[in-house]
């Protein structure tokens, strides 16, 4: 047998476990899950003046947030920064080990420090710190202890308080990881209230998410400029049609206006289908005024394009013309390329 071959991988065992084994385990896994759940809520209880205070610190911040944290705690900070910028509060992640040989210079005097440590006694800190004050960054913790070397650095410190670990040997850190995350969260959350950040602000930091799709407007996704068919009212329709076939995409509408540039009626697919059905003879010399749709289901640039689609909706059409508070016509929007967007 050729040693170095690996042996034949053999199927998984999908038999059920043995009930006392299954007990065994679905029981540590809730005692998990209970003391992780403990230590958030005793997290929320212990909210005081200081929360307030680390809140005007960063809403004071003309910097950046920098959150810093060793091991599980910088992976931790790492989401609450990501969290926080993406709500308004510019926030950058930085390891602290990393900043005593040269990333310091990340942090400014107009910067503001949120450092995690659960003992408050990171080695890292020591040096970090120090300097990061010399900067002129103020400083706000996430500790156990106001009494620590972190906690006594800060100018603001926001305790964790005596948690015990959800880890069997008390060593991993669980509950005080779930217990930052919790507090970083409550922060960025109440931050986000002060500032007003509405959910148009939200879609603007998330442009390829679900949310940002559906709270695009109207004016970025229509067409417009050479994309968009208008003809004048009057128009036979040999020159409607040419004005379509000419039209980059090729629409299935033309927008008519009158003489001062307002719309005054669409000419669809449709229409040109029911014009045929009644005029079988030369309708190339049938006047688009009277085939079109007249009054047509409009809306502005600025709208979301939610409420484009829902109109579509409502009204069956397959176009929606889009005009501007004078009532001229400035883009169109086709269900199709809306429906691309996987709203």
């Amino acid at each position: 047998m050729n040693p170095s071959a690996h042996p034949p991988e053999t199927a998984p065992d999908r038999s059920p476990p043995d009930s006392d084994v299954l007990e065994r385990r679905l029981a540590q896994a809730r005692e998990v899950v209970r003391m992780e759940a403990d230590a958030v809520a005793s997290v929320g209880r212990a909210l005081g003046p200081d929360f307030s205070r680390a809140v005007d610190l960063v809403l004071a911040c003309t910097g950046m947030v920098v959150v810093t944290g060793m091991g599980k705690a910088g992976l931790v900070g790492a989401k609450i920064s990501a969290t926080l910028a993406s709500t308004g509060t510019p926030s950058l992640s930085l390891h602290p080990a990393e900043a005593l040989h040269g990333d310091l210079g990340r942090v400014r005097r107009q910067d503001l420090l949120l450092a995690l440590s659960n003992s408050g006694e990171t080695p890292e800190f020591r040096g970090f710190l120090p300097a990061a004050k010399r900067i002129g960054a103020r400083i706000v913790a996430i500790t156990r202890s106001a009494q620590s070397s972190l906690g006594r650095h800060s100018d603001c410190v926001l305790e964790l308080g005596p948690l015990d670990e959800a880890c069997p040997l008390g060593l991993a850190p669980t509950a005080s990881t779930s217990a930052m995350l919790a507090m970083g969260d409550a922060l960025a959350m109440v931050v986000l209230a002060e500032r007003g950040f509405s959910r148009e602000d939200y879609a603007l930091y998330h442009p390829a998410g679900a949310l940002g799709r559906r709270l695009m407007r109207v004016g970025e996704v229509m067409r417009r400029g050479d994309q968009l068919p208008v003809v004048p009212a009057g128009s036979p329709i040999r020159d409607v049609l040419g004005v379509i076939n000419r039209t980059p995409g090729r629409p299935g509408a033309a927008l008519v206006v009158d003489g001062d540039g307002k719309l005054v009626g669409i000419f669809t697919d449709g229409d040109l289908r029911r014009l045929l059905d009644r005029v079988p003879t030369r309708p190339n010399d049938e006047r688009v005024d009277e085939h079109m749709g007249k009054n047509p289901k409009v809306i502005g640039p600025e709208r979301l394009v939610e409420e484009a689609m829902a109109l579509l909706h409502e009204f069956r059409k397959d176009q929606l013309p889009v005009v501007d508070a004078d009532g001229r016509p400035v883009g169109l929007i086709d269900v199709q390329e809306v429906l691309d967007l996987r709203l």
